[in-house]
Formats: C-alpha cells, sequence, structure tokens
C-alpha cells in the first residue's frame, strides 16, 4: 500500500473539530513557572534550560516535569519555520518560550508535529520583534480528530505520531551513520597528511613561499552600492569567506568590467594558491580552478610549477593553517605578503628537481583522493539530510492537512 493510501484509509470519514490552543478542554498554558536565569547565575546540573530556539544551557533544578511542548515566545530562529520543541521530563524553560502541555483527548507529539506545519507569521502583531503573544498564540488553530470519540481520537493521533517519529529516528539513524564515516575518513586524511607532510627521516629543503612563487596578486572591492560596478558584471570577484580549504569554480559574487577598470580587483589566472590574509579568515586557504578577481583581503600566489606543484604548495599551506594564522599582527591577526612569502615550505629531494615534483606529485594525489572522498561524504551527508526532511515534510503535511474549518462546513 502507498504512503497515501495509508494515509487515506487511517483518516477516512473522520471527522475533525476545529479548536484553538486557547481551549482549556484539550490544551494548558502552563507559562507561570517559566523562569529566565542569566547565564553567570545558572548553577550546572544535568536538566536542560530551553530557550526560544534550543537547549541553551544544562542546570541544577526544574520549572516544569512531564511531557510539554514549547513555542519560541519571541526570538524564533525563522518566522516561516517558526521554533516548535519537544520536552519531556525535567526542564528547565525560560520566557522566551511558551509551554503548552496537552491534556486527555490531546497527544502531545501530536501536538507538536501538528504546530511544525502552522503558519505564525499571521499570529506575530510586531513582525518586526517577532513576538507571540499570549492572547494571538491562543487563537492558532487545531484539529481534534474523531472528537466524537476519544479511544479512536487518541489512537489516530498515536498512529500519526508513530509514522512521523519513525521517519525522524530513520533520518537520525542514516545521518549518524554518516556523521560516523566521515569522522572515520577525515581521521585516516588527517593521519596519512601527518605522515606525508612530516617528512621524518627523509631529505628536504626548506624554502619560502616566496622562493616557489611566480607572482603575488591582492585584489580591491569595487565601490559598494555603485550598479554600474555590479548589476549585470559576469567576471567571478571572490571573498575570503569562500576561502574554505577547497578548489573554487565559481563565485558567488560578479562584477563588471567598469569595476575592474576602476578597483584595484584584477585578475589573477587559475590555479593559484590563495590565502584569506584579513580578520577571522585569515590564514584559510583554497585553489581558483578559474581565472578570477578578488578583494583586497585574499592573498594569490601564482606558483613556479618548475619548482613546486601548485597543490603541493595548497596542501601544506592547509595543513599548516593554525601556524600561519598564528603569524597575524594587530587586533585582526592581519596577514600580508612578507608574512606569506617568507613562510617556509619543505621540497623533498632538493637536489634533484624531476624527483622532487615527481614526490609532490605523489603525495597530491594520495591527499587528494582523500579529499574528494571526504567531500563526496560530506555531499552524500547534505543531500540525505534534505531528501530525508523533505520525506519527512510530505508525511506530515500528508497526515496533517485535515479539512479547514470552513471545507468541513462546506
Amino acid at each position: 500500500m502507498s504512503g497515501s493510501n495509508f494515509v487515506s484509509k487511517l483518516l477516512d470519514g473522520v471527522a475533525v473539530e476545529w479548536t484553538v490552543l486557547g481551549d482549556e478542554r484539550f490544551l494548558e498554558v502552563a507559562n507561570a513557572a517559566r523562569r529566565p536565569v542569566k547565564a553567570s547565575l545558572r548553577v550546572s546540573g544535568e536538566v536542560p534550560y530551553y530557550g526560544a530556539n534550543n537547549i541553551q544551557d544544562y542546570v541544577d533544578g526544574y520549572t516544569h516535569d512531564g511531557e510539554y511542548v514549547l513555542i519560541a515566545e519571541d526570538g524564533s530562529a525563522s518566522l516561516e519555520n517558526y521554533s516548535v520543541q519537544y520536552a519531556n521530563g525535567k526542564f528547565w524553560a525560560n520566557n522566551h518560550v511558551h509551554v503548552v502541555c496537552g491534556k486527555q483527548g490531546l497527544n502531545n507529539k501530536f501536538l507538536y508535529h501538528y504546530l511544525r506545519v502552522v503558519d505564525f507569521i499571521p499570529y506575530l502583531p510586531n513582525k518586526d520583534r517577532s513576538k507571540l503573544t499570549k492572547g494571538e498564540m491562543v487563537k492558532i488553530p487545531l484539529p481534534i480528530p474523531c472528537p466524537g470519540n476519544p479511544k479512536k481520537s487518541l489512537e489516530i493521533q498515536a498512529e500519526i505520531v508513530r509514522i512521523l517519529d519513525a521517519s525522524t529516528a530513520l533520518t537520525a539513524e542514516l545521518i549518524a551513520e554518516l556523521i560516523a564515516e566521515l569522522s572515520t575518513r577525515k581521521k585516516q586524511y588527517n593521519y596519512y597528511r601527518d605522515q606525508l607532510l612530516g617528512f621524518e627521516g627523509r631529505e628536504v629543503a626548506w624554502k619560502t613561499l616566496g622562493d616557489v612563487t611566480k607572482k603575488w596578486y591582492s585584489g580591491g572591492t569595487p565601490t559598494a552600492g555603485n550598479q554600474e560596478y555590479y548589476k549585470g558584471g559576469d567576471i567571478p570577484w571572490l571573498r575570503t569567506q569562500e576561502v574554505k580549504f577547497s578548489d573554487i569554480e565559481a563565485t558567488e559574487v560578479k562584477i563588471t568590467q567598469a569595476a575592474v577598470n576602476n578597483s584595484a580587483a584584477k585578475w589573477i589566472p587559475a590555479n593559484c594558491v590563495i590565502i584569506a590574509i584579513s580578520g577571522a579568515t585569515a590564514g584559510r586557504s583554497a585553489i581558483n580552478k578559474i581565472p578570477l578577481t578578488t578583494n583586497q583581503h585574499c592573498g594569490c600566489l601564482e606558483i613556479d610549477e618548475t619548482k613546486a606543484s601548485y597543490r603541493y604548495v595548497f596542501h601544506w599551506v592547509s595543513f599548516k593553517y593554525e601556524n600561519i594564522k598564528a603569524l597575524g599582527q594587530g587586533a585582526r591577526g592581519d596577514l600580508n605578503s612578507t608574512i606569506i612569502k617568507s613562510f617556509k615550505l619543505p621540497l623533498p629531494y632538493p637536489g634533484d628537481p624531476e624527483r622532487s615534483l615527481a614526490e609532490q606529485a605523489r603525495i597530491v594525489s594520495i591527499l587528494d583522493k582523500f579529499d574528494a572522498l571526504t567531500n563526496s561524504i560530506s555531499e552524500g551527508l547534505s543531500r540525505e539530510s534534505d531528501l530525508r526532511q523533505k520525506q519527512y515534510e510530505y508525511y506530515r503535511d500528508l497526515l496533517l492537512s485535515f479539512p479547514k474549518p470552513e471545507e468541513a462546513v462546506a
């Protein structure tokens, strides 16, 4: 039986009573016990301390004990996907969540899953602050299936919960397996990288990055807000937030030829080793697989391929990220061309350039394979997560799409 047929059979002929969250027959609002505590005053313990979006801390003591649903009062991370949390057992709720509890005729997990399909935006009177007052929260519609038969109603609610919980559990299990696999591969990669780039007991010559660089490039930022420089542009323009120890095939922002003509953003050739030189991203590296321009916070090394492989240099500076970052100067920890070009790297078989490049190529081949495998697992993790979320949402929408009040009357 298909999912939709199963759902149709489950809900076939089921009457629905539409009430609201303020209906005391089915739901209790337990806000009175909420109590905010500053982080500095919280006593460490094992009880979860809930805020608007998640568990913020673990504390000693509790405000509630039982099965509850927490609805963000203010500060939801997303208005479209409004924050709703399920809590069971002892917990501490601060004043940024409404605490509600289903009574005898309402399954709390059913309430939780249902609220995750609710559009909360119409109930936020002050859209700028995104505050859901209690007065507005209690107006939110709530469907009660089979209201004339409380036993059957709870059975239907429980079956809906079982299906959705099973979907969630399967997702969590698969994601956990992928995360474990990713962790294993990263450990293997780090082990082999340490072995390959450690060069213990092997002959190397220590050269500077400047020794193997043909040309150093930096960049600039075309005047922000000038449409002539950005609108309709097709020239890739790289910012440091896109420098993430990986190959760069495209940039998030494009600029025009006028921007290149009137700023310090100049073209750099493909296959440069790019190192972020400013602020929080300083020390991170990447390789541009396409010609592009950059802002002034990127330092770009065009490597002399007769002396070193650009990918070998990239793996080395990625390996030494923390060391490079530690060389930053000033309050922002900025780097510059002198610091970067003075940084040392080992070249194997210094007396035999051809053999040296062959050894570099061997090291690169191994590390690239591990990179590709790790990235494949990371991409698979993202795809699997998205797929499972969509699958959950499909069944959730199918199971919780009860006829609206006007449809039921018609």
